[in-house]
């Protein structure tokens, strides 16, 4: 018997065998039993989740001499016709291949004929939105109004390329991307078939490759089963594909922690030596920044990761902050878009490397705001910064904009129970308001500053009267631009 690969031989051949589409065969189950069947349905999603299957499922449905039933037999005639795919009923076809309005008129012509044995003839265009225009109009009456026997059946991973007047006529289905787990378990039941012994993680690795296309993930493992003999292990699949081992990025992230620029340098040859691409390279150091960044999050999800949380040293998520996680991997992701429209893809990853040996030198900028809030104050007061902070804290906690005021004071001190606030002359207005809160003030900053009886507060600006006098005048300055005037004294 001639080799199938496994994306045809485990092609889905009835709803129930369709996986993570689950909304999607509730739904058309549901029609056929309660007789709704719609005269056309269009399927979008990325490829490789079923939008075919699902077509020649319904097909068959359809047309099962049981039927219409949601549970085609598979044994009768029709079945085994549409799933050979020589029905003279189901017409299958590449939109890709058939553009022109020349070919669409075919159809137009064809539907007006019965089916030849089957209780409906039906049209599944594949890729429909490679259609042109003007064949698009062509089909649009034939959509609106076709015989009772005629059902179309369209596919596309570009739905917006669609035209809403075809997409209006359709009954849509967007499939989605089938999750990691659900793909590791149909991989897992193949390679039991198949009597293949097969790590785990070896399963997971492929499943994410997938990026949630189940036919990628079949036609991947058929690869990895070629050239792994008598067992699939991860470190076949690394020495093989040319991939980074989880081990030795442990090894190269602990160098950049430790900020050693010439090891960085020395461990980015020894890799790409050993033939693993620049792109390649990039790629698996993005998803070991993402995991730790998951990690630091508190997600310990195995789905999410890219294998066990247990094999990401400890030491390692303590070295980094989360600021300096996100920047890793913004970098990262810059030199994977930039790779490739570069002359010299190594010197590019070099030099990024050079960068992340520089990540702990990264401060958070509102961490960095607050800590020079602290100091001027601390210079100011000749008081723990804390002190103050803690008084902001308890005022956000009642009114927000208020404590926003009090971020913009320049030095405080308390003194015979009075708390003095000083502001500069172009914070004025904000003395202002927080004069008119005296009350609410001095309630929390006796809380605050409990060992001090704060019961007054006092406001003042820096500067006094000459800057009140130079704020006067800029107010005059302005308002003479505005209106083109002049200023007259008094004594004139």
């Amino acid at each position: 018997m001639a080799y199938e690969v496994t994306a045809t031989r485990k092609r889905p051949q009835t709803f129930d065998e369709m996986v993570g589409q689950d909304f999607i065969v509730s739904t058309l189950k549901n029609s056929i039993s309660q007789g709704r069947i719609a005269h056309a349905f269009l399927f979008a999603g990325p490829r490789g989740v079923g939008k075919t299957s699902a077509a020649r499922i319904l097909a068959k449905a359809l047309n099962c001499e049981q039927g219409p039933t949601e549970q085609p037999c598979g044994q009768c005639t029709s079945c085994v016709e549409v799933a050979q795919g020589n029905s003279l009923d189901v017409i299958e076809i590449d939109g890709a291949s058939n553009t022109s309005v020349n070919d669409v008129r075919e159809i137009k012509d064809e539907v007006l004929f019965a089916p030849n044995s089957n209780r409906y003839k039906v049209y599944i265009i594949d890729e429909v939105h490679m259609l042109s225009n003007s064949a698009f109009n062509a089909l649009l009456k034939t959509i609106e109004e076709p015989p009772s026997y005629i059902v179309f059946i369209f596919a596309t991973t570009e739905v917006h390329k669609v035209p809403a007047t075809i997409r209006s006529r359709c009954q849509q289905f967007n499939f989605r991307l089938i999750s990691s787990s659900q793909i590791k378990e149909m991989l897992q039941r193949v390679v039991e078939e198949l009597s293949i012994q097969a790590e785990e993680a070896a399963l997971f690795w492929i499943a994410k490759e997938s990026t949630g296309s189940l036919r990628d993930a079949y036609t991947l493992l058929d690869q990895v089963v070629s050239f792994s003999g008598d067992g699939i292990t991860q470190e076949k699949i690394r020495a093989k594909l040319g991939l980074v081992g989880l081990d030795q990025i442990n090894r190269i992230v602990n160098i950049i922690s430790q900020r050693d620029k010439k090891a960085i340098l020395e461990s980015c040859s020894e890799v790409l030596d050993r033939g693993v691409s620049v792109e390649q390279f990039v790629v698996d150091l993005i998803d070991y920044f993402r995991n730790l960044l998951f990690l630091k999050c508190g997600i310990r999800k195995s789905s999410l990761l890219s294998g066990s949380p247990d094999d990401y040293p400890g030491e390692l998520l303590e070295s980094f902050s989360t600021e300096q996680i996100e920047k890793a991997i913004e970098l990262l992701l810059e030199l994977h878009r930039n790779l490739r429209l570069s002359l010299q893809q190594r010197f590019d990853l070099e030099l990024v490397m050079c960068q992340l040996a520089n990540l702990q030198d990264l401060i958070d900028p509102a961490e960095l705001l607050k800590t020079i809030r602290a100091v001027k104050i601390d210079l100011f007061s000749g008081k723990k910064s804390g002190s103050f902070d803690d008084l902001i804290e308890a005022v956000r906690r009642e009114k927000l904009a208020l404590s926003t005021l009090l971020e913009k004071c320049e030095s405080w001190r308390i003194a015979d129970g009075e708390l003095l606030l000083e502001f500069s002359a172009q914070d004025r207005f904000s003395a202002e308001q927080v004069s008119r809160e005296r009350d609410t003030l001095v309630k929390h900053a006796s809380r605050v500053f409990s060992d001090q009886d704060v019961r007054r507060l006092r406001v003042e600006i820096l500067g006094g009267e000459q800057n009140s006098s130079s704020h006067v005048n800029e107010q005059a300055e302005i308002v003479k631009k505005i209106f083109r005037g002049e200023i007259i004294d008094k004594g004139e």
